[in-house]
């Protein structure tokens, strides 16, 4: 078993669920526990200023192998996993040599993951799949990535005859709740440019992000009783249903692609008395964002004059921006994983991405960061998979992008 295979198997088995209604820093507890143990671990292959923090970054170095002229170069993943789906008691589990059928996952269940829903899965034909049991994701977003820069970072600490540079990782709680960098301290990190591992399928090369906003909707309603309401009940649910179908039927993940931005309802909870919705907004084009939220708040005004009274209140959060600006001034970072992966024979691909990395941040906070491939398909959910040459060809690319820096 390879070493990032046996890495990724341990680490997916961890729990790091991530929680968006938590006040703490990080969400959860849990994902300490696993810092804490990426810490040691780091120390144990033999990197040097191993060190976390307050808020539970993990950050350490491996030193330069060559005396030539190089920049820092950082490598960042997240530890958490979607709150979205869960993420606690994950059993992976290894398909060897996929034959392109349907892969149960759980008999007991009858949940099946089949390339007719799933057409990627037909690209792995004859290569080792690694999935879940069903019941849960399975955690390549980001453990993958977790896996992939430890185990380059061994590889290299083995082979000081490959000449590298400075060489800068991190570790992060929080990504999928939008607050992974949040307290993160870059002057400290003291990369010169960094990437995320957090990205899709082999070959995924991204430097475009959505720009992207959460926003909360209050509904305030009247409750009476229903034989006596007219004129009187305002009906909170309803006022919400109504809210909803003041935005555009379209601008929904589920009728978008490409660079289409979205709303996206994630919640809508409540009863005639009151009621919340919860919303994320996204667009990669700025004045398309722009005008995506103040659509929003035209639609609570509306509904407010509608009724003559305030029902509806709008709290919008800007969350991060495309990044793609903050990068495109530094072309020679995109130029060296370009040539990393050309030189593995990968094919890149420069995609916008269609969510946002800690990259997405970080780049605003003058650390350019565009995004590599992690290996992963079908993130956040029950179906998820990742392929294990993927894995093993993100470790390589790690290693090249090293290699390629230090050569000038």
């Amino acid at each position: 078993m390879s070493a990032v295979l046996e890495r990724f198997l341990r680490y997916v088995k961890i729990d790091t669920e991530s929680d968006r209604d938590s006040k703490t820093y990080p969400s959860s507890a849990k994902q300490l526990d696993f810092l804490r143990l990426l810490a040691d671990e780091l120390r144990q292959i033999g990197l040097s200023e191993v060190n976390m923090d307050q808020f539970g970054y993990v950050t350490a170095t491996l030193e330069a192998t060559t005396n030539a002229p190089a920049p820092v170069i950082g490598f960042i993943a997240h530890v958490d996993t979607s709150p979205d789906f869960c993420g606690k008691d994950v059993k992976p589990q290894i398909v060897e040599n996929y034959d392109g059928g349907d892969i149960i996952l759980n008999a007991a269940e009858q949940i099946v993951l089949s390339p007719r829903r799933f057409p990627d899965l037909l690209k792995y034909r004859g290569e080792t799949l690694i999935t879940s049991d069903g019941t849960t994701l399975l955690g390549a977003d980001d453990k993958a990535g977790v896996a992939e820069i430890m185990s380059a970072m061994e590889y290299l600490r083995a082979h000081p005859e490959i000449p590298h540079g400075k060489i800068r990782v991190a570790f992060t709680p929080d990504e999928e709740v939008g607050a992974g960098v949040e307290h993160f301290d870059v002057p400290a990190f003291g990369a010169d440019f960094a990437y995320t591992v957090d990205g899709g399928e082999v070959g995924e090369l991204e430097v475009e992000t959505f720009n992207a906003a959460g926003a909360r909707v209050y509904v305030r309603g009247r409750n009476v009783h229903p034989g006596t309401a007219k004129g009187v009940m305002l009906n909170a649910l309803r006022i919400a249903m109504e809210y909803d179908a003041l935005l555009p039927v379209f601008d929904r993940p589920e009728h978008t692609e490409k660079t289409e931005g979205f709303f996206h309802l994630m919640l809508l909870k409540g009863e005639v008395e009151s009621a919340q919705m919860e919303y994320i907004i996204r667009d990669h084009d700025d004045q398309r964002f722009q005008s995506r939220k103040a659509l929003m708040q035209s639609a609570a005004d509306y509904l407010n004059r509608k009724h003559g009274e305030t029902v509806v209140e709008l709290t919008l959060k800007d969350q991060y921006y495309n990044m793609k600006k903050m990068i495109d001034p530094h072309p020679r970072i995109m130029e060296i994983a370009r040539a990393a992966y050309e030189a593995l024979g990968i094919e890149p691909r420069v995609i916008p991405v269609r969510g946002g990395t800690d990259g997405s941040r970080l780049s605003y906070m003058g650390l350019p960061t565009p995004n590599l491939f992690a290996g992963g398909h079908n993130m956040h959910g029950r179906y998820e998979f990742v392929p294990v040459c993927a894995l093993e060809k993100a470790v390589q690319v790690i290693v090249r992008i090293c290699e390629l820096a230090a050569a000038g």
